[in-house]
């Protein structure tokens, strides 16, 4: 997966826009669903409890370093990863900052 296919998956779903500037980011009306986090990688905003079954399920897609333990967010590998599990963790984020608060 590459920057062009994230920003396809990421702007499918309704509200969700890609923000100007780098590092690249998509939101939903100001809030956070997605941004850019080295040439490889992207955070994810989700819930706790989703971010336990993604990094379970799919290990080597997602991870959780130490800087985003106590934060609602999963880091996915574009390269190795899974697309699929991707669009999925995508969906989860605009649904959560879609329905939250």
């Amino acid at each position: 997966m590459d920057w062009a296919d994230l920003d396809l998956m990421a702007t499918s779903f309704e509200g969700v826009r890609r923000r100007p500037g780098v590092p690249a980011q998509w939101r939903y009306r100001g809030r956070l669903v997605a941004r850019q986090l080295d040439d490889e990688h992207v955070v994810i905003r989700c819930a706790f409890p989703t971010r336990e079954d993604l990094v379970r399920e799919h290990p080597d897609t997602f991870s959780v370093p130490g800087r985003f333990r106590r934060h609602m967010m999963v880091v996915a590998d574009l390269r190795a990863g899974d697309p699929e599990a991707i669009e999925d963790a995508l969906a989860a984020a605009a649904h959560l900052q879609s329905h939250d608060g």
